[in-house]
């Protein structure tokens, strides 16, 4: 019997924020893989061990969270005034896909990085010392991050006192803007809010008629009030992650509030469209206890919030919706600007289960319609290994 020997794929496991996922420079990817289509996605599937029944993604690079089932692929820009393209996929636990439709706000942190130390940027660009500043095309959505990446020595400097709720050992800084956030090109009309409201009443079937603000801004999020749910916005991960009946209540709201954005077609469309939109919702400021143990106190947030991602309550915040709750918060009489007391406001400091996180935007409106021209935050990375990932031979 002969076997199907494995290959070697040059790669990178790289904590970015919040989340870790695999890297590749897309000249190292197998030439099937190089172009978007079926072998491609089998490929990072089978890298990172889905679709697993099982739910564990054992016998590959995932976690088994939407945290850490990540893939990312870099190349040197096509683009005008821009270094490198990156393209992320968010890969399915349990399913066989690999979702294309949205960025991840987390990873866009070890980009800049990981494009400098892959020789993706011209090193003309980058100091002996200071800050190299990396133009970086977002290709699922079509946006500009500028990534500000800490140099020592000529090299990427990863280590630094910059503590980030929901990773535990501190890190450099890598600040990024995110440039005209809203309104992705994957869907939505091309208007920040699609239903042209700030506020729409949202009937779910089973649940209600929700007050919902619906946002195209870092990531197409659907933002409820926790008490219109039975929630406080204190929640940790526990609290819903092992309801199912919760779980699927929240299924429901995003399924409704995908069609109501035009992001699908019909509700049967949003089982394959799993990492976008997002579900989340917002109360005012509150004391809690974070997932660590940490105390946070109503007087440190402007506001409470909780996410969903990939069908699950997130264990701290997913970077895009960081960007779509700052854009939110700078508008005037959306549902995340309400619960944070209203008015105006260019920044905001919420409180999420691993603890609090701020982020800023800038926005006007002109001509009734509200315009963001780039959202700011904070966030690290970290290069956790690196070589060849394997792969039977198979496999894609």
């Amino acid at each position: 019997m002969t076997h199907v020997p494995q290959i070697k794929v040059p790669a990178t496991y790289i904590r970015g924020g919040t989340s870790k996922g695999v890297f590749f420079r897309l000249q190292d990817l197998p030439a099937a893989a190089q172009v978007p289509g079926a072998a491609r996605d089998a490929l990072l599937l089978r890298v990172i061990g889905s679709p697993d029944p099982y739910g564990k993604q054992i016998d590959g690079m995932g976690g088994a969270t939407s945290s850490t089932s990540k893939t990312v692929i870099l190349a040197k820009s096509s683009k005008p005034d821009h270094d490198v393209d990156y393209l992320f996929g968010q890969v399915s636990i349990d399913k066989a896909f690999v979702d294309w439709s949205g960025n991840c706000g987390n990873l866009s942190a070890a980009v800049g990085a990981f494009a400098i130390s892959g020789g993706l940027v011209d090193a003309s660009r980058i100091p002996q010392d200071g800050m190299a500043t990396v133009r970086v095309w977002q290709a699922n959505i079509g946006k500009t991050i500028i990534a500000h990446v800490p140099i020592t020595g000529g090299a990427v400097q990863e280590t630094g006192d910059f503590e980030l709720d929901g990773v535990t050992f501190p890190a450099a800084e890598v600040q990024l803007e995110f440039m005209d956030p809203a309104a992705d090109e994957e869907g939505g009309g091309g208007s920040m809010f699609p239903t042209g409201n700030l506020v729409d009443d949202l009937e779910v079937p089973g649940v209600g008629t929700l007050k919902a603000t619906m946002i195209n801004a870092g990531i197409p999020t659907i933002f409820v009030n926790a008490e219109a749910i039975g929630y406080t916005g204190m929640e940790l991960q526990d609290a819903i992650n092992g309801d199912a009946k919760a779980l699927a209540m929240f299924e429901t709201i995003r399924a409704h509030g995908a069609l109501r954005m035009g992001l699908i077609q019909n509700l049967d469309e949003a089982a394959k469209r799993q990492h976008t939109p997002k579900v989340a919702f917002v109360a005012a400021p509150k004391d809690y206890v974070s997932s660590s143990g940490k105390q946070v106190a109503a007087g440190d947030v402007d506001l409470l919030v909780r996410a969903l991602s990939m069908g699950k309550l997130h264990h701290a915040m997913m970077g895009t919706a960081a960007v779509a709750i700052g854009t939110a918060a700078a508008i005037p009489g959306t549902l995340v600007n309400l619960a944070a007391g209203g008015g105006a406001r260019n920044a905001v400091r919420f409180g999420h289960p691993s603890g609090t996180l701020r982020v800023g935007a800038e926005a006007s409106q002109v001509n009734g319609e509200w315009s963001v021209t780039k959202a700011i935050m904070s966030r690290s990375a970290r290069v956790l290994m690196e070589g060849w990932v394997r792969v039977p031979g198979d496999s894609f």
